[in-house]
């Protein structure tokens, strides 16, 4: 049978029977005092014994729920803000190629299924916001079916959860009512994102949790049964679910886990029902239940990741030449281990991950112009040097002259110290350096590194290089005494100068086809200027030889690697963006995230103001209640002989502790952040607001609502009604549905709501006039210099109208804007060149006409209708002239080799194709 909602009993306070007096309220007497672990006042509220009604009442607050995720839930047909990476990671996964991610991979595998389901077959990119969904046939509905279907769900989940803490029917219906109608919530659940699942899953921690609290607060009876190890089980499920959607999961861990130690430290209390054993068999149950289930989830998770990407893709940049090796066609055969005199060998560098040691026969275009030398990401022909001595080898006639003299007699081992020469195989030309800047980096500490000489040149002084192996990070003995494959790391010390071959997370322009900086410095940390050998070759070193290879990190070792870059990845992501926003704005909803503008239309991330505003007081009616009982608990008040008082404290006070482990931790990041990271927060939040308010109406008589039902039921209804006539006002901007600008106007009541009224026509009916917008129509191109926080290419979509009506015209124009959008003159542009890249941003501007021809309104649509994407999920390499040092390895390798080999090729058709030296030999090179 199911239970009833009862009124809590009244003990009636008697003088003989209590310890101390209480001013009001309900009193603890000496005789109910529980002789064990068991809590006062609790009852059971176990949610599988609700009444019929509360069920039925279940089902129709989650139809609605539906009703309002599902509306309309194919509009926008086109690419929506962190679709582009969400969506993208699902055609990866599909296609199985390798990519970086700062978030776990658990929703990511459950959008890749959904869509996968439908028949997607991963072919349609993601590319750029507003990208028509469409034409190529994507399954997109289904695709956001997943999130807005874990949307809905959170609906019955926040019911359940408030039946489960003790409220009435009609506060939990108020608690499911507030986010049904929440309109943050409602957009982030309608889209290809990763928060509607984060939340269900952290929303289902904090069911299972308060369940098993509910539990355990009945004392040793409760212990151990069914029940109490069901929920404890589903909360080990819940907190690793949560955690592998998002380190945010980490939060509910820490909330889930700091309760533990509560309940621990109060069976230590128990010295009537807890022997020291059934104190074991406790924190033994919570060990497994809490720890190794969800870190069970979270590797098996990862497991699966690795399983479905098995092919190199633009994330392998990220990870180590071991990680490498176990994606397909990465995987190396064994190569000799010794590194001899004439050895063809291709050599990485160590620390940036940038890849290998290169030339191209592509001269700088300042500096010294001879050859360039890069860091490339991909195995090529231009990666091979030849390594030889300083001198030639001598024969029984003399010098023995050629590239070959070293390929008969014994191996030459190149032992620590040992001065080389390395010779280019593909252009005849060998690695050189002198004291000239490098077109970048032109620090007084940098010497530029190029390739000089030509088939037949002898060189000069400036092609000698030093071996210096580094030993602490050579393995085996023999590695740190003569080079060896792989085993052995060492440095490259340009013997003129005594600078050091170095690389840096610097790409170069176009010219340098983006590839990474490699320059000789004098003062280079240490990590960028060592390097390895991975490609061995030489005729004297046969099949017999010894060989080595990389070594199979195995599945825990590509784990912990991965779970390091993930971090030193999110750590890096400190760019200011169009859209962010810091914590101290999130609780009073100070400004919002633009995702999505076409058509006149837009979708602008915001919260339904009254939901948000009233949690964030409930919050701070529980803050001030601490405040003054601690107060009052200093003073001598025995307040908490008061059982209401005690048990406000204690369930209150357990759900703001869940809001304060989801939001504070933000203060100590200093990430990009966004609106949406308070979601989590939220959803405590609005659980507190329903407690206080049942508190307030149903459990505290000294308030008198208790005895007057309707007061209580009477405001439910009005808080719910102002609660969905606010939704209906925000709608248009979830839904990206119709508005007009008076509309607009009206319901933006904060200068820093930064949504713009003013891409919305003035009256509904002139929305019949404007076609579709053109997806294919022609961007203007805005380059922009390279610098702090680069733009990505975004493509952006207007209105136009017909042709016969000129009330909309394009304004076409060619800006050069520094990192700070500074626009230059011709002259600061002439400067700049050859010293920065400069990246294209496109930007469509529309203009307004009225009759006369004046404008009526101008602005770029980038940040009216298309919020540009943000690095959320993905780390790209920064092209800059001067930066501060660091270890560089949170920086992926760039480009593909399919662009790369077709940028040298481009420029190799425009060259009249004769080999020619990059330096004449008369001329001295310095």
């Amino acid at each position: 049978m199911g239970q009833k909602d009862k009124p809590l009993k009244e003990v009636p306070i008697q003088a003989a029977d209590l310890d101390t007096k209480t001013s009001n309220g309900i009193a603890i007497s000496a005789k109910d005092k529980a002789k064990d672990f068991s809590s006062q006042g609790v009852t059971d509220n176990d949610i599988f014994m609700l009444p019929g009604s509360d069920f039925q009442l279940l089902g129709f607050l989650t139809a609605v729920a539906a009703l309002v995720r599902l509306f309309r839930i194919y509009q926008p047909s086109s690419v929506v803000f962190d679709e582009v990476h969400f969506g993208g990671f699902a055609s990866k996964y599909i296609k199985g190629k390798f990519f970086m991610d700062v978030h776990p991979p658990l929703a990511k595998l459950l959008l890749t299924l959904a869509g996968w389901l439908a028949g997607f077959d991963g072919e349609f990119d993601f590319k750029d916001i507003g990208k028509d969904y469409i034409e190529p046939g994507v399954p997109y509905v289904a695709m956001r079916l997943l999130p807005a279907l874990m949307g809905v769900m959170t609906i019955p989940t926040i019911f359940l959860t408030l039946k489960a803490t003790g409220c009435r029917t009609m506060t939990a219906a108020m608690g499911a009512g507030l986010i049904i109608f929440e309109n943050g919530l409602l957009t982030q659940s309608r889209l290809i994102l990763l928060d509607s699942p984060l939340i269900i899953f952290t929303a289902f921690t904090a069911l299972a949790w308060t369940c098993f609290t509910n539990q355990h607060e009945q004392g040793p009876s409760k212990a151990f049964d069914a029940s109490w190890w069901f929920w404890l089980v589903a909360t080990g499920l819940g907190l690793g679910a949560t955690v592998s959607v998002k380190w945010v999961g980490l939060f509910t861990i820490s909330w889930v886990g700091s309760l533990t130690v509560v309940q621990l430290w109060v069976l230590v209390g128990d010295t009537a029902t807890v022997t020291p054993r059934i104190w074991f068999k406790h924190f033994l149950a919570r060990f497994f239940c809490l720890i190794v289930i969800p870190l069970t989830i979270y590797l098996g998770l990862f497991a699966i990741h690795f399983i479905c990407l098995v092919n190199p893709g633009d994330g392998d940049g990220f990870m180590s030449s071991e990680f490498q090796a176990t994606l397909n066609s990465k995987a190396m055969q064994d190569v000799p281990a010794n590194v001899v005199l004439g050895s063809r060998v291709s050599i990485r560098h160590h620390n940036t991950h940038g890849g290998y040691l290169h030339s191209h026969n592509h001269m700088y275009p300042t500096g010294s112009k001879q050859q360039q030398i890069t860091l490339y990401p991909h195995k090529d022909d231009n990666n091979m040097w030849l390594l030889e001595n300083q001198t030639q080898p001598e024969g029984h006639d003399g010098p023995i002259a050629g590239l070959n003299a070293w390929d008969t007699g014994e191996p030459v081992p190149i032992k620590d110290g040992a001065i080389l020469r390395l010779y280019h195989v593909v252009t005849d030309r060998r690695l050189h350096s002198h004291d000239v800047r490098p077109p970048v980096s032109e620090a007084e500490w940098q010497n530029e590194v190029s390739a000089y000489g030509y088939e037949g040149f002898e060189g000069d002084a400036n092609d000698f290089f030093r071996v210096e192996i580094v030993k602490s990070l050579s393995d085996g003995v023999a590695a740190k005494a003569h080079l060896r494959t792989i085993e052995t790391k060492f440095r490259l010390i340009h013997v003129m100068t005594g600078c050091a071959l170095f690389s840096h997370k610097v790409k170069l322009p176009d010219w340098g086809f983006e590839q990474q900086e490699v320059t000789c410095a004098k003062q280079g940390t240490l990590p960028n200027s060592i390097w390895y050998v991975e490609q061995n070759e030489h005729p004297l070193l046969g099949a017999d030889a010894e060989k080595v290879n990389y070594k199979n990190p195995g599945f825990l070792g590509k784990f912990w690697e991965l779970q390091k870059v993930m971090w030193t990845t999110n750590a890096g992501l400190v760019e200011s963006h169009a859209w962010d926003s810091r914590p101290p704005s999130w609780p009073i909803l100070r400004r919002g995230i633009n995702f999505w503008g076409k058509d006149r239309r837009q979708i602008y991330l915001i919260g339904n103001p009254v939901i948000w505003w009233s949690s964030t007081a409930a919050i701070g009616i529980y803050v001030l209640f601490k405040v003054y009982s601690v107060l009052r608990w200093q003073r001598g008040f025995q307040d908490y002989s008061n059982l209401n008082f005690k048990r406000f404290d204690y369930e209150i006070g357990t759900t703001v502790l869940g809001w304060a482990f989801h939001y504070f931790p933000f203060f100590l990041m200093h990430r990009q952040l966004f609106l949406h990271h308070y979601f989590p927060a939220l959803y405590f939040a609005i659980i507190t607001l329903c407690q206080v308010y049942d508190f307030a109406t149903n459990r505290v008589s000294a308030l008198g609502l208790r005895d007057r039902p309707a007061i209580g039921k009477s405001g439910v209804a009005a808080l719910l009604a102002i609660s969905i006539v606010v939704f209906t006002l925000y709608a248009p901007l979830s839904y990206g549905n119709q508005w007009t600008q008076r509309s607009c106007n009206k319901v933006k009541l904060l200068k820093t709501w930064d949504f713009d009224c003013s891409v919305f026509p003035a009256e509904l009916s002139d929305y019949a006039i404007a076609p579709p917008s053109a997806g294919n129509a022609q961007q203007t191109a805005a380059p922009v210099a390279s610098g702090a926080n680069e733009q990505k290419n975004q493509d952006v979509n207007v209105t136009p109208h017909p042709a016969s009506e000129p009330s909309i015209s394009r304004v076409e124009k060619v800006e050069y804007r520094d990192q700070d959008g500074n626009i230059l003159d011709e002259t600061q542009v002439k400067e700049l060149e050859g010293k920065v890249s400069f990246e294209t941003r496109y930007e469509t501007r529309t203009k307004v006409i009225d009759s006369e021809g004046k404008e009526i309104a101008d602005g770029p649509v980038g940040r009216e209708g298309v919020a540009p994407p943000h690095p959320d999920v993905e780390r790209l390499p920064e092209t800059a002239a001067d930066q501060p040092e660091d270890d560089g390895r949170e920086y992926p390798a760039t480009a593909s080799p399919e662009k790369d080999i077709r940028k040298e090729k481009s420029v190799e058709k425009a060259d009249d194709g004769k080999p020619r030296p990059a330096s004449e030999p008369s001329e001295a090179t310095r």
